[in-house]
């Protein structure tokens, strides 16, 4: 198969819904059962007895469930014996009033194709990896004459090599900073890099050979990238054989000097050695799961094994696993794994999987190479698992004691706040300027889980007056709520808030208050959240309620640590997106705007005048006589800053 043919290519989706069909049969929005089972049925008489997937929408053509099939007919089949269905899935099926189906050509086609829309839909009745913010790799690039080490996240674009995946940012911080100890390789930016007439920082603390000045040959530099690769690949041991070696002909020689760099080289390999937490020696590239499960919550932990070498591991608490059995979760759980991370040679889990050699084989087609999911039983790799199992165990008793505590802190916080229930989604805004400029609104979301990241959202103030806070807040909240009553003006997607929280005391929440009213939204309830008298001394905020109540919370109340955390995070994440906005302020000029000025444009009229503003005030024959603008771009360019009348 093509690499365009595979499902899992950036052009698969389309090619799967050229050949989709979608089968519909009116009915009413409400759940019912009938209706559902006869969408379904009249999907069935035309179904193919063939592999591929489908998807359950309902009345407003949300996906509720992708599943694959060998047979698809005798898959869809099934949901119409509604008898023999569990409560979960008789739910799905009242829900349910259309149908698409795609085909594909093998089972293995179908469990890729799965995998990739229950990413994109993520429907509410398939097993949800919830933690799907992408990985960090380390990347090796090759499209420069000294290849660059550097952090990277998102699609493998780049020209190079892709070292990973990693548990986390620090796990990648920490071998990029073993990797410029021990082999010297420049992390620096291309631009950089030319810039450069004498060597930076990293050169002086012995973290960089300097190639941007010729401190170095190409080809000595080479053999530090090739030693780098096999360091990343596993192979050490040759390394430290080398650096040995060359440490020794360095002392014969009397440079003790060269001696010393090579002898901190080989302490830092020996110490990134002897960090490795978890047994893995002889193991090559491999990744390895264990399953643990208490009271419905299941918690899934991961080790990442590169090249013998721990590179991380994190644990990992997949959504919608309820009476659902353990090995399925498994198995949905690596297939949506693996649609974002190459999959490694070998799997280690800790149970027998539910279709194990379907899954085996959808993963060889998408690696391009062998993958075998292995149970080991004894021996080493049978310890990693019961390690592993351990901290799958550890990890879910810390989660449901934080849940436990959270359930706790929602209740009374509804109590507190005369809520109807303990609320699903809150909702923290604030803003952040500095004298007006580069304004931004800022809302984090919370819920029983904790934050929501994914559902955060920045706010470019564009209407209001930038030093007017009550304008900028009425901005964000129309915004917000338009966007709401467009989007799901029948509240059935869970978006709309159960509380919204604002950083302030009770003239902004009039103000607030006026703006829900005028967009129509009187059921959302808000709560301001003051200082209080003594700015900047915690655990004096005042709380301002609707209807001119008003009221503190005891300093050591678990409730006012709560709200505490939620106002400092929206307050962290308005100043983070700030501070971006102005960092990105500083890099741009009058001449952005000029069509025709790309970056090399740009750079040379900045070389050639000094400043944009001596651009904007130049005269044409000035501007016709700067390097690399022709006649005709100059006229441009002067036209744009002195238009005509």
């Amino acid at each position: 198969m093509s690499k365009a043919d595979r499902p899992d290519h950036p052009r698969a989706a389309e090619r799967f819904n050229e050949d989709a069909a979608t089968y519909t049969v009116r009915g009413s929005d409400k759940p019912d059962l009938d209706a559902g089972v006869a969408a379904i049925r009249s999907v069935v008489r035309t179904l193919p007895v063939r592999p591929g997937v489908y998807r359950m929408q309902d009345a407003r053509g949300d996906v509720l469930y992708v599943g694959k099939a060998r047979a698809l007919k005798n898959r869809v089949t099934n949901y119409t014996q509604v008898a023999k269905l569990p409560k979960r899935l008789q739910r799905m099926v009242s829900q349910t009033r259309s149908m698409t189906i795609v085909t594909t050509r093998t089972e293995a086609e179908a469990l890729l194709l799965e995998a990739q829309l229950i990413k994109r839909f993520r429907p509410p009745y398939n097993v949800l990896l919830r933690d799907d913010k992408s990985f960090p790799f380390i990347l090796l690039r090759e499209d420069h004459a000294f290849p660059r080490v550097q952090k990277h996240r998102g699609a493998r674009r780049s020209k190079g090599q892709y070292y990973g995946p990693f548990a986390s940012a620090g796990s990648v911080t920490r071998t990029l900073n073993a990797l410029q100890k021990l082999f010297l390789l420049r992390s620096c930016s291309d631009s950089f890099f030319e810039t450069r007439s004498r060597p930076c920082l990293l050169y002086q603390i012995r973290r960089c050979s300097a190639p941007c000045v010729g401190r170095i040959s190409e080809s000595d530099y080479d053999e530090l990238v090739k030693d780098a690769k096999a360091f990343l690949a596993g192979r050490s041991t040759g390394v430290q054989e080398r650096l040995g070696k060359q440490m020794a002909a360095a002392a014969d020689k009397q440079d003790y000097e060269l001696a010393a760099v090579y002898r901190d080289r080989l302490r830092a390999l020996t110490y990134i050695q002897g960090s490795q937490t978890v047994h893995s020696e002889g193991l090559g590239d491999a990744d390895v799961f264990a399953l643990a499960c208490k009271g419905g919550t299941v918690s899934i932990q991961a080790f990442f094994i590169r090249g013998g070498q721990n590179w991380g591991h994190r644990a990992f608490f997949p959504a919608h696993t309820n009476d659902i059995p353990e090995a399925e979760v498994l198995s949905a759980f690596l297939m949506q794994f693996y649609e974002e991370v190459p999959p490694p040679r070998r799997i280690l889990v800790d149970r027998e999987i539910t279709d194990r050699e379907l899954i085996e084989e959808a993963l060889c087609e998408r690696a391009e190479r062998k993958v075998a999911i292995e149970q080991p039983r004894r021996g080493p790799r049978a310890k990693l698992i019961e390690q592993a199992r351990r901290n799958a165990i550890e990890a879910l008793d810390r989660r449901m004691a934080e849940t436990a505590t959270q359930t706790r802190v929602l209740r009374e916080l509804a109590e507190t706040f005369e809520l109807a229930e303990p609320p699903k989604r809150i909702e923290v805004y604030d803003n952040s300027h500095i004298m007006g400029t580069n304004a931004t609104g800022a809302m984090i979301v919370a819920g029983p889980e904790g934050f929501r990241k994914t559902n955060y959202r920045k706010f470019n103030i564009k209407s209001a007056q930038t030093n007017d806070d009550f304008g900028m807040m009425r901005e964000v909240l129309t915004r917000r709520f338009a966007r709401l009553e467009k989007e799901d003006p029948d509240r059935e997607k869970g978006d709309w808030p159960d509380l919204v929280l604002i950083d302030g005391g009770k003239g902004q929440l009039n103000a607030v208050l006026a703006i829900m009213e005028e967009q129509g939204v009187s059921d959302v309830p808000v709560v301001g959240v003051a200082k209080g008298p003594h700015h900047g001394r915690e655990g004096r905020e005042v709380f301002h309620m609707a209807g001119g109540r008003e009221f503190t919370l005891p300093t050591n109340s678990a409730l006012l640590f709560y709200l505490q955390r939620l106002r400092d995070e929206a307050h962290r994440f308005a100043i983070g997106t700030h501070r971006a906005k102005r960092a990105k302020s500083l890099t741009t000029s009058t001449l952005d705007d000029v069509p025709g000025i790309g970056p090399n444009r740009k750079r040379a009229l900045l070389m050639h005048f000094g400043t944009a503003r001596a651009v904007k005030g130049a005269a044409l024959e000035d501007l016709e006589r700067a390097p690399g603008i022709s006649k005709t771009m100059a006229r441009q360019l002067y036209d744009h800053f002195h238009p005509a009348g």
